[in-house]
């Protein structure tokens, strides 16, 4: 999951702009989400058809996994901001595609224990979480209401996950099915608020740094749907 960054000050913010303009801003930012979807799922599939997939797997899975989850967090801060903060359309692009490169090799264990535990479970997870991402963008575009309210809420549940997280790897504990289904709901609400921002707060020439902001949440959605349904494989 990306962090959530302020918004630059001094900037014109989508809803202020045309309606030609802001419907290409809009059309871009989604035409980024899709490429950064099938980018990352070409990366998965170079990955495991090419048999790396294994040894990167049992690297992860052997290792600390909270060294794995700081510097994939790490990774996110940077791109984040490096995509909101930048007017370099490199830059940009840059930060996009080291988020999707580093959220494939964070994909890589869970894929293969799904692929392993659960066959058929990454098909159904992938088409429930773009169900749920298209009902919710749905919701957004059509009552047009700004779920900027949201941002407090998507805070305080990223710290409260990252805590549970990290505790869990330190003593050893579950986090469990419930754990799952909320970061499922949360993701949900991550995704509102995304949508929200691209269609009444981005700034123009923002629409790559809005795209991964998109990503980040779907990519969660995927994350912790993905985990219900190997929960459940039996």
């Amino acid at each position: 999951m990306a962090a959530q960054f302020e918004l630059p000050q001094a900037y014109r913010p989508v809803a202020a702009i045309g309606v030609d303009a802001r419907a290409r801003f809009i059309a871009r930012t989604y035409n980024h989400l899709l490429g950064a979807i099938v980018g990352f799922t070409l990366f998965e599939w170079i990955l495991f058809s090419s048999g790396l997939a294994e040894p990167i797997a049992a690297t992860l899975l052997g290792g600390s996994w909270l060294l794995v989850l700081g510097g994939f967090m790490l990774v996110s801060w940077f791109a984040s901001r490096a995509a909101m903060s930048s007017t370099s359309p490199a830059t940009q692009y840059a930060a996009l595609a080291g988020f999707v490169v580093a959220e494939g090799i964070i994909f890589v264990p869970l894929l293969y224990l799904a692929n392993t535990l659960a066959p058929g479970a990454i098909q159904s997870a992938a088409l429930v979480t773009l169900l749920g991402f298209g009902g919710l963008t749905a919701i957004a575009f059509q009552t047009r209401r700004d779920f900027s309210f949201l941002a407090g809420f998507l805070r305080w549940g990223f710290w409260l996950a990252l805590i549970a997280i990290v505790s869990g790897v330190i003593f050893g504990f579950q986090l469990g099915t419930w754990f799952s289904v909320a970061m499922v709901g949360f993701a949900g609400a991550a995704i509102l608020y995304d949508t929200s921002n691209v269609l009444h707060h981005f700034p123009e020439d923002r629409y790559v740094a809005a795209s991964l902001q998109l990503f980040a949440s779907v990519a969660l959605m995927f994350w912790y749907v993905l985990q219900l349904f190997i929960a459940n494989r039996d």
